[in-house]
C-alpha cells in the first residue's frame, strides 16, 4: 500500500465518529484489499446541484457521518460568505426513514449550530416537500433533507435547498463543493444538541410544523375544487417511506375518505422488504397497491416514492371501451407525461386569469405547451431537473402571470407555489380532485385523455440508453460535424444545440436559445416528431428521448391510436439507432 493512501486512511480513522464505519474500514485494511481501499479514497463523493447521493459505507467516496459532518461544515462556511443574516435566519433540516438518516440529520444540526447558525430540525421523519416548504415558511437561509429518495436501501443522500425554497443551481453547487473541500482539511466542531435546545440555537419542529404544511395544502388556492370527493376511491402506498400519514390526512381534508393504504408498505422501513427497488416506475413496484385497488375496486391505485416528492398512479381500465370486457377490473399505469398533461389541463381549467404560468423540461412531452397555448397560458421549457423548473418558474412569474404548475416526466409535479420543488402529496390531492370532478359528470380519466389527444394529437414518448462500442467516435462531436437532414425518413426542420445556445432552422437561419449550456441536441421533425440526444463525454453511451405524434381519427379509440403510435415509435427508434456511427 502506498504511503499517501496509508496517510489518508490513518487520518480518516482518527476522525471518523462512527464505530461501524471504523470497523468496516479496519476490515478492509486487515484483508489487505488495496483495490477497494484505493477506490474508497480516490476522491470525495461529488457534491452537485442534487447535493450528495451514494452508498453508505466508510471513506470519503461513501455516505457516512464524517462525510455528512464535513459537508455541513462546508455548507455553513458557504452560507456565511453568501448570506449576511444566516445565523438568525437559520437552516431547516429534515430526514427520511432510512437507517442512517436521523443520525446524519442530527450530525448536520450539531455542526451548523456549533458555527453559530440557528437550526430548525424535524422531530421525526418528514417528507421531502415539507423541508422545501419549511425553508420559505420560516424564511430560512437554506434547507437540508437527508434522503436517497427512491434509490435502493444501501443508499443515502444529502439534498440542499437555497433560501428561495428551491434546489440549488450553479454557481452555488460548485461554491459549496469548494467549501466542503476546505472543511475536510479542518477539525470538525460540533455542539451537543441538548445544549443547543437549551440556548435556543436549535428549534425542534414538532406537530405544529407538520400541521402548517397540512393547512397549506388544505387552503391552497388551486386545491379548492371539492366537486363530489365522495365519488373517488383509491388505494395508496407509501412504498415503505414517510408519506402515508400526511397523504391520508390531506386526502381526508379534501373529502376523499375511500382510501385503502397497503398495510405492509405503510410504515417507514429502510430495508424496503417488499419491493426490489422502491421506485414506482420500476417493474413490479406497484404490484401491491394495484392488488389493493382490485380488492376494493377503486378508481385509482396511487403511490408516493419513499420521500413522497414523486407521485404515481394506475387507473382502472375498461371504462373507455365498452367492448373491451377483458380489460375491466384491470389497472394501467399512467406515464409521468400523461399525469403531467392531465394535471396541467385540469389546473388551467380552474386557475385564475392571473395564474397561468406552467413549466416543463426539454425531455418531457411537448403536449403541455400545446395545451397551455390552447388556454392562452404560458409554458416555459427548461433543462432537465426540478431545480430548473422551479427557479425558472420563480424568475418568470409576475403579478399578472403567477406560477401555476410544473412537471417532469420522471413522476415529479409541483402544484402552486407553496412548495418550490416536486411534491407528491399535493399532486395526489389535485389528481383525486380531477378524478372526482370527472366522476361527477359520469366521466373517467380515460375520457379526459381522449379529449386532450383528439384536440392536440396522441403524443407517445420513449427513452432509450444506447451503449456504443469503445472505438465509436464522440457522438456529440459527430452529430455536430455531420448534422442530419432527416431522421427515420422524417425531415429535420429545427435543430437546437443547447451547448452553443443556438437554434438552427431548415433554411439556414439561426436564433439564440435562452437555456444554460448543456450537452444536448434536439431535433424537431416533420409531422411533430422529436429526437433528443444527450451524449456522454466520458463513455461510449448516449441517452435518447423520442416523441411521435399521431392524429386521432373519428373512429380511433385510445387503444387503436396507441397501437399505431407504438408501431411508428418502434420503427423510429430502430431507424435512428442504425443511423448513428458504429
Amino acid at each position: 500500500m502506498d504511503t499517501q493512501l496509508k496517510f489518508k486512511i490513518k487520518n480518516w480513522l482518527e476522525n471518523d465518529p462512527d464505530p461501524r464505519t471504523k470497523q468496516e474500514l479496519q476490515g478492509l485494511i486487515d484483508a489487505n484489499d488495496e483495490t477497494e481501499l484505493g477506490h474508497r479514497f480516490s476522491g470525495r463523493l461529488v457534491f452537485g446541484t442534487a447535493g450528495l447521493r451514494g452508498v453508505v459505507g466508510a471513506g470519503p467516496m461513501r455516505m457516512n457521518r464524517l462525510v455528512v459532518q464535513q459537508t455541513s461544515a462546508g455548507l455553513g462556511m458557504y452560507l456565511k460568505h453568501q448570506t449576511r443574516d444566516v445565523e438568525t435566519r437559520g437552516v431547516v433540516i429534515g430526514y427520511d426513514g432510512r437507517h442512517d438518516s436521523k443520525q446524519f440529520a442530527h450530525d448536520a444540526a450539531a455542526v451548523l449550530t456549533a458555527m453559530g447558525i440557528k437550526v430548525y430540525l424535524t422531530s421525526e421523519v418528514a417528507a421531502t416537500p415539507l423541508v422545501a416548504f419549511g425553508v420559505t415558511h420560516f424564511g430560512a437561509a437554506a434547507g437540508i433533507v437527508v434522503t436517497a429518495s427512491h434509490n435502493p436501501p444501501e443508499y443515502n443522500g444529502y439534498k440542499v435547498y437555497w433560501g428561495n425554497g428551491a434546489q440549488i443551481i450553479p454557481p452555488h453547487d460548485s461554491g459549496i463543493a469548494a467549501c466542503i473541500d476546505r472543511a475536510a482539511t479542518q477539525a470538525i466542531v460540533m455542539q451537543e444538541l441538548e445544549k443547543t435546545i437549551a440556548d435556543n440555537s436549535l428549534t425542534m419542529l414538532e406537530a405544529d410544523f407538520y400541521e402548517a404544511y397540512r393547512q397549506g395544502v388544505r387552503t391552497a388556492e388551486i386545491l379548492q375544487n371539492h366537486t363530489r370527493p365522495d365519488l373517488v376511491s383509491l388505494s395508496y402506498t407509501a412504498m415503505h417511506g414517510v408519506g402515508a400519514k400526511m397523504a391520508e390526512t390531506v386526502l381526508k381534508d379534501a373529502g376523499v375518505t375511500q382510501v385503502y393504504s397497503v398495510a405492509t408498505q405503510r410504515e417507514p422501513d429502510g430495508d424496503f422488504p417488499t419491493v426490489k427497488f422502491p421506485n414506482p416506475e420500476e417493474k413490479g413496484a406497484m404490484d401491491r397497491v394495484i392488488a389493493e385497488a382490485k380488492k376494493h375496486h377503486t378508481l385509482l391505485a396511487c403511490a408516493n416514492d419513499p420521500d413522497a416528492d414523486r407521485f404515481a398512479v394506475a387507473v382502472r381500465k375498461g371504462e373507455y371501451e365498452s367492448k373491451d370486457e377483458s380489460a375491466k377490473g384491470e389497472y394501467q399505469m399512467l406515464t409521468g407525461d400523461q399525469v403531467g398533461v392531465l394535471l396541467g389541463h385540469y389546473l388551467l381549467t380552474h386557475a385564475a386569469s392571473s395564474q397561468r404560468l406552467t413549466c416543463t423540461t426539454i425531455v418531457s412531452s411537448s403536449l403541455l405547451s400545446k395545451v397551455a397555448a390552447s388556454f392562452n397560458a404560458t409554458c416555459r421549457t427548461t433543462l432537465t431537473g426540478f431545480k430548473w423548473l422551479t427557479n425558472v418558474g420563480m424568475s418568470e412569474q409576475t403579478d399578472d402571470n403567477r406560477f401555476l404548475f410544473a412537471y417532469e416526466e420522471a413522476l415529479g409535479y409541483t402544484v402552486g407555489s407553496m412548495v418550490w420543488d416536486k411534491d407528491g402529496l399535493s399532486a395526489l390531492v389535485a389528481f383525486a380532485q380531477l378524478t372526482a370532478e370527472l366522476a361527477s359528470k359520469g366521466q373517467t380519466i380515460w375520457d379526459r385523455l381522449d379529449e386532450i389527444y383528439r384536440e392536440h394529437g396522441f403524443h407517445l414518448n420513449a427513452q432509450v440508453s444506447i451503449a456504443l462500442k469503445p472505438e465509436t467516435p464522440n457522438i456529440g462531436a459527430y452529430l455536430r460535424n455531420n448534422p442530419p437532414l432527416s431522421i427515420a425518413g422524417k425531415k429535420v426542420l429545427v435543430t437546437d444545440d443547447i451547448s452553443s445556445g443556438l437554434r438552427w432552422f431548415e433554411d439556414g437561419h439561426t436564433e439564440s436559445i435562452a437555456l444554460p449550456a448543456s450537452d444536448v441536441l434536439i431535433y424537431q421533425l416533420e409531422g411533430g416528431a422529436r429526437v433528443i440526444v444527450r451524449p456522454s463525454g466520458t463513455e461510449p453511451k448516449i441517452k435518447c428521448y423520442y416523441e411521435v405524434v399521431e392524429a386521432m381519427t373519428p373512429t380511433d379509440s385510445l387503444t387503436s391510436v396507441q397501437a399505431r403510435a407504438q408501431k411508428v415509435m418502434d420503427g423510429f427508434i430502430s431507424a435512428h439507432q442504425l443511423s448513428l456511427p458504429k
